[in-house]
């Protein structure tokens, strides 16, 4: 659904100047491509980590984490993607973006579920992947810290794994996505029983202090009524929640058109970065 030396003199300019640059890259965010051994996927799969400008500055400071999870059918370099997420997050309060790898070039379209030995993605994400940023980078180690996020599939990855693991995860944010497990075409239902299916949930949300909000476009003609039929159901059984209609079709402006906004959201409702 859809990475030449001069003598003395000149010699201590060049120093000068490179004393400088370094010192500018100090300050500059970066992103890295970090490889992962997962127990639960059976091999190595990798993630894209954008730490905030500033990171290098500190070696006792620690930041809030935004998971984004992109959308599926989807390829194994899929993750590399979305570069516009980076530029928004940037614009706004310091915190680690982590864009993991959500399929295989053999497994394009898992859901962001548990289907058995190797094909785990649920416990990966939840699991496995907070586990290795938490030992590798200088997060707050706290579901307060944490935000899921996705968009289109990996709305339903976002809403799904946020759900099921409230420990991990307290923020839950949805964009463009949809709350029950599809086929590739997101037309046809999957049977994968309750646990998979957001409306079923709506219930663990009233007496939780989970922060969970989604959106969807007017002119999203395969979502646009299940996000309308699951904020009806929230509103009835009196769960907190976030939810707008904007102008547009299921396509990147429309989520380009709102990143900072929603990142600004996610961001207001975690922990943030200590001293």
């Amino acid at each position: 659904m859809t990475r030449p030396r001069g003598y003395v003199i000149v010699g201590l300019t060049f120093l000068a100047f490179a004393a400088g640059a370094a010192a500018a890259l100090f300050h500059q965010s970066r992103d890295l491509d970090e490889k992962i051994t997962s127990i639960a996927l059976n091999g190595e799969v990798h993630a894209r980590v954008v730490l905030p400008a500033g990171y290098d500055d500190s070696r006792s400071r620690r930041y809030p984490v935004v998971y984004f999870l992109h959308g599926l059918p989807a390829d194994a370099a899929t993750y590399r993607g979305n570069a516009w997420l980076a530029n928004a997050l940037s614009q706004l309060g310091p915190a680690i973006l982590v864009l993991p790898q959500g399929a295989r070039d053999s497994d394009t379209d898992a859901e962001y579920l548990n289907w058995g030995a190797g094909r785990n993605w649920e416990t990966y994400i939840a699991r496995e992947l907070p586990g290795y940023i938490d030992a590798h980078f200088r997060t707050i180690r706290r579901a307060a810290a944490r935000a899921i996020v996705g968009l289109s599939a990996g709305g339903y990855g976002a809403t799904i794994v946020g759900l099921h693991h409230p420990g991990t995860f307290s923020v839950i944010e949805s964009w463009s996505g949809y709350f029950h497990p599809t086929d590739p075409s997101g037309t046809q239902s999957l049977a994968r029983g309750p646990a998979a299916n957001a409306h079923t949930l709506i219930g663990d949300l009233r007496h939780r202090t989970t922060y969970f909000a989604f959106y969807v476009g007017r002119g999203d003609g395969r979502f646009l009524a299940e996000n309308l039929q699951l904020h009806r159901e929230l509103s009835a059984a009196h769960a907190p929640h976030v939810f707008q209609v904007y102008k547009g079709a299921h396509e990147t402006a429309l989520w380009q058109s709102h990143a900072i906004a929603w990142l600004r959201l996610a961001l207001r409702h975690l922990a943030k970065p200590t001293r």
